[in-house]
């Protein structure tokens, strides 16, 4: 044992092996750590701090939130007669048009979005969520039989969807204008149809296929059996909104991950009568009434809604982070008085 401690003390090794690791710092583990003492000031700083700040932020959104102005009608039964038109699957192709009106007590200032809103909706199935190819709408010229569309890639008759899958052959298409009531004139509310979607999908995940026109670079295939248009007419009066890179199917193809969910729709433009937001007034909706939910035992829905810098009517965020404060609040005070016991306690048994 005495030649083993002065072998170290020369500096040699225990271990002379050489599978033994090397006698350095890193090796060893004797790198310099950072061991933070943690007193009771710390500790209890350290909670109250948190929940002061959690509190803080959560009542600030909460607040914001409820400031948002928003008015939602469900329109599902309002149009009965469209409503027994669609259960009818050989009645895709017929329009079938109704009207909800509606009043606002006081005005929307402000930029006013459009939503369509589904409740009772499951877009989360994997089946679903994977029924699409992200090869055929970059607008590559691929073999979609190879893709995840699985029934809905082709007809018997052996012609390609475009686009195939469940999530496109499923997407919302109700046509919704808005119309204002001024005096004994009814006027049409300006809404904008491009620039709903998120930059990236509009600019890297959609793309068109190449060619002089869109027909012709959609020729040879057939719309999804529950289209009543091809891919290239989606919007008649825009054309750069129309294909893969149609501002509508792009967000339907963002699949939501809750059953109750609403997508952008529109835009108020901010013009004339409508400059400042949506004034107070009588309005109507004009319905094209094409997407059946009765099936499902689903809701269909159209929300006018403002924004703030917290984002849209959604108070979780701010519910989330008042529960944390309080938790952090609380655990403080429950530290603070097991500390004042335990030194009560030590201090009595010192005398």
């Amino acid at each position: 044992m005495k030649n083993k401690t002065s072998f170290l003390q020369q500096g040699g090794e225990a271990c002379p092996d050489r599978r033994c690791p090397d006698n350095s710092a890193f090796r060893q583990q004797r790198l310099p750590a950072w061991k933070p003492q943690l007193t009771i000031a710390a500790v209890l700083s350290t909670f109250f701090l948190t929940g002061m700040f959690c509190l803080s932020v959560g009542v600030c959104l909460i607040l914001s939130a409820n400031s948002i102005r928003e008015i939602q009608i469900d329109y599902s039964d309002k149009c009965s007669d469209c409503l027994k038109l669609r259960e009818n699957s050989s009645n895709w192709n017929k329009e079938c048009p109704c009207s909800v009106n509606f009043t606002l007590k006081e005005d929307i200032l402000g930029d006013v979005f459009m939503y369509c809103g589904l409740q009772n909706f499951y877009q989360n199935h994997c089946r679903y969520v994977i029924s699409r190819s992200d090869a055929q709408l970059l607008g590559r010229n691929v073999n979609i039989e190879n893709s995840y569309c699985v029934l809905l890639t082709t007809y018997p008759n052996g012609m390609p969807m475009a686009p195939c899958g469940a999530i496109a052959n499923s997407m919302f298409n109700d046509t919704l204008d808005l119309f204002y009531s001024l005096n004994s004139s009814v006027i049409q509310v300006p809404l904008l149809k491009p620039g709903n979607s998120w930059w990236t999908d509009k600019n890297v995940k959609f793309r068109n296929p190449k060619s002089y026109n869109l027909s012709s670079a959609f020729a040879g295939t057939s719309r999804p059996p529950y289209w009543q248009k091809p891919v290239y007419l989606l919007d008649e009066e825009d054309e750069k909104n129309n294909g893969y890179v149609n501002d509508d199917f792009i967000i339907w193809m963002r699949v939501s991950a809750f059953a109750t969910f609403r997508n952008l729709y529109r835009r108020v433009r901010r013009i004339r009568q409508f400059a400042d937001g949506l004034p107070a007034g009588n309005y109507t909706f004009c319905i094209s009434y094409n997407f059946p939910v009765t099936k499902f035992k689903a809701r269909k829905h159209v929300i006018l809604s403002t924004v703030v810098w917290s984002g849209g009517s959604n108070p979780f965020l701010g519910i989330a982070y008042v529960v944390s404060g309080t938790a952090a609040t609380l655990a403080g005070f429950v530290i603070t008085a097991i500390h004042l016991k335990l030194r009560k306690r030590k201090t009595y048994f010192q005398k």
